[in-house]
């Protein structure tokens, strides 16, 4: 089967985001169904291995090949908006899904910090963002999705539909979200299960996705604090406010780190929160800035939707610089996607602090989504001595979030560069229930061959 076919696979299908590359034989790019369908016929009537293209902004390599072929849904970019939903293409961006639906006052509530993430790898990983504070993960707003099995079939399951056959179920980590292995549990949603998977079940072609009205008016900030106890005291304080719907933590290096790009932040500045509300209310956040001991002469606030881009830029900024730091060096983006109960943020961060302070100190960055007690760990080594070292602590990162009930991946998935962190979450029967599913319904073992399970 030649259609579509491509022996000489160009090197933006080989990698992504985090810089991990790999290598393929053949790059398929289906104009269709059908073509999508015939691949993977093809696939598995020759046993041979294929890797689900994405839009290349994961970081860990879920993406990338290692051997087999390519197959690239770029072409699936059908995309419909009508009243409470939209109609997306696998390839359909997250920055293409905002700006269709925003003429009809209604907004996608998902907001991974990379917006042009595609909608199919979205799905994928169960991705969540700055919004899932009060929204949660990409799961939560799925209404339908079409899907290709490898038994060659095109299904399209819709919210409610269950699976049919049997699954135990599978601890869930006692946190606000992840997304490390299989979702199971007994009469679960085929939604669920493929929300997550990492295109190692099957392929999503098109969603069907929830669309919220858009709020009349937001209140946005960029809010500064003389020290991290403060900071971590107003997100502590101010996690009950029901209009919340974003809380974003940036910390001391990580601000030192963006005045390369905005030498504007304040120098009295030790750690910032980045929030948006619903509403207006702006007397009683003034009383919350005031009251959590917040820089508010120093700190910035939204008046338009170009203020509140423009925050969403400052935030983006830290991963883009993260791997700007490590490219030169050659090293690979090296971070954590571990969250913990909500009870558990503070522990947590004093424990990340403790150990990056004695062992890499001025060689990390933390920010991220605080609300979910789920920040991001950045490692900037200089030498592959303290990339050993950054490699160590990850890991002992990973078994420190477990040990306090946490998870290895709340939004990014374990791909096949953190792989190994699944025997850290889950019991070996655990695993295996997930690989008795995998073999149901891709016996072959061919999609995403490496992601997940590694090997």
């Amino acid at each position: 089967m030649r259609a579509g076919a491509d022996d000489s696979i160009p090197p933006q299908y080989l990698t992504d985001a985090s810089g991990y590359t790999g290598s393929g034989s053949k790059l398929f790019v289906p104009n269709d169904e059908a073509g999508a369908i015939d691949v993977l016929n093809a696939a598995r009537e020759q046993r041979e291995p294929i890797t689900i293209a994405g839009a290349g902004s994961g970081l860990t390599g879920a993406r990338v090949p290692q051997g087999g072929w390519v197959l690239s849904l770029e072409k699936f970019r059908h995309l419909e908006i009508s009243e409470g939903r939209a109609r997306a293409g696998a390839a359909v961006t997250l920055l293409e899904l905002r700006d269709a639906a925003r003429p009809t006052r209604q907004f996608y509530a998902p907001d991974p910090t990379e917006i042009t993430a595609s909608v199919g790898g979205t799905i994928a990983t169960n991705a969540s963002g700055s919004r899932s504070f009060k929204y949660g993960s990409t799961r939560r707003h799925v209404l339908a999705l079409r899907v290709a099995l490898m038994d060659g079939r095109v299904v399209e399951y819709r919210r409610g539909e269950k699976i049919d056959f049997p699954v135990p179920p599978i601890p869930v980590p006692a946190t606000t979200k992840y997304t490390a292995g299989y979702r199971l549990e007994p009469g679960m949603d085929w939604i669920d299960l493929f929300c997550g998977s990492e295109g190692t079940l099957g392929v999503v072609l098109e969603a069907e996705l929830k669309l919220l009205p858009l709020p009349e008016s937001l209140f946005a900030g960029v809010i500064f604090f003389p020290s991290d106890e403060h900071a971590l005291d107003a997100v502590q304080a101010w996690r009950s406010v029901a209009e919340l719907r974003m809380i974003e933590y940036v910390d001391r290096n990580a601000l030192q780190l963006l005045k390369e790009r905005y030498p504007e932040i304040p120098a009295a500045a030790a750690a910032a929160l980045l929030i948006e509300a619903e509403g207006d209310d702006i007397d009683s956040w003034e009383a919350r800035l005031q009251s959590a001991g917040a820089l508010i002469e120093a700190s910035w606030f939204a008046m338009t939707a170009h203020d509140r881009e423009r925050f969403r830029e400052f935030r983006h900024a830290l991963p883009e610089m993260v791997i700007a730091k490590l490219v030169p060096s050659g090293f690979l983006k090296m971070g954590t996607d571990y969250a913990v109960p909500i009870a558990r943020n503070r522990e947590m961060l004093a424990y990340y602090r403790q150990r990056l302070e004695a062992e890499m100190p001025g060689r990390y960055v933390i920010y991220g989504h605080i609300g979910d007690a789920h920040v991001h760990v950045n490692l900037l080594p200089t030498n592959q001595a303290e990339s050993t070292t950054s490699s160590r602590l990850l890991t002992e990162f990973a078994k420190q979030a477990v040990a306090l009930g946490g998870t290895v991946s709340a939004e990014h998935g374990l791909g096949k560069r953190k792989a190994g962190l699944l025997a850290l979450q889950y019991a070996p029967e655990h695993i295996q229930a997930m690989r008795d599913v995998k073999s149901r319904l891709d016996p072959e073992w061919l999609l995403g061959r490496g992601t997940l399970f590694g090997g």
